[in-house]
């Protein structure tokens, strides 16, 4: 009698489908791109705090340059606080091309969270205020018609594209997080501190 032959391999047929391999760089390229924002945007309040006024004079408000000519103590202090908040974000950007461990994941997602509204926030305010004076609907001083327009043309664009790159690192960081519920509360967390914070900014005029 003959001997029956498979003509197929059982060994395939039971052979469990390969897993996906997850892509240990999430975001990449979004998150050197919040990086490299932050660290352009460090360069500026390092040389103004250096008593440095270059580029200031007509595309920051007259009363802040001002203060940095001056050298105020206090506006000094800001200026280097907020430059080492903006290398900072940088780190944030870098950490975000990564995965990361559970605790670093949670820390960088609720920062990311919080910058991406708060940059996108501060921006569409300089767009917004631009937009109303060009229309004629908003009037400002006749010497800081040109000022407004720096702001509508470079400083609230810059600040909104640092919020999308921030956003969309944050995001595709908890896509391809292994717990990314949870993830995705500490950026609601991050971005409702963030936009509160905002209001409070709007509301006091502080900020």
């Amino acid at each position: 009698m003959p001997i029956k032959r498979h003509s197929g391999n059982s060994s395939d047929t039971a052979r469990p489908a390969p897993r996906r391999v997850r892509d240990p760089r999430p975001g990449k390229w979004w998150g050197y791109a919040a990086a490299a924002w932050g660290l352009l945007f460090a360069v500026p309040s390092f040389v103004w705090a250096m008593g440095s006024t270059f580029g200031a004079q007509s595309t920051v408000a007259p009363a802040l340059v001002k203060l940095a000519r001056d050298g105020v103590p206090w506006f000094l202090a800001v200026l280097w606080v907020t430059g080492f908040l903006k290398l900072f974000g940088s780190l944030i950007g870098i950490g975000l091309t990564r995965l990361r461990g559970t605790r670093i994941s949670r820390f960088l997602v609720f920062c990311g969270g919080g910058a991406a509204v708060l940059l996108v926030w501060h921006g569409g305010l300089f767009v917004i205020h631009g937009v109303l004076v060009e229309a004629g609907t908003a009037s400002v001083e006749p010497g800081l018609l040109g000022l407004t327009r720096w702001y509508l043309y470079l400083w609230g664009p810059w600040f909104i594209v640092g919020g999308l790159a921030f956003t969309a690192a944050t995001t595709q960081y908890v896509c391809r997080h292994g717990t990314s519920r949870e993830m995705r509360l500490y950026g609601a967390v991050g971005a409702l501190g963030a936009l509160l914070l905002s209001l409070a900014s709007a509301v006091t005029g502080i900020g």
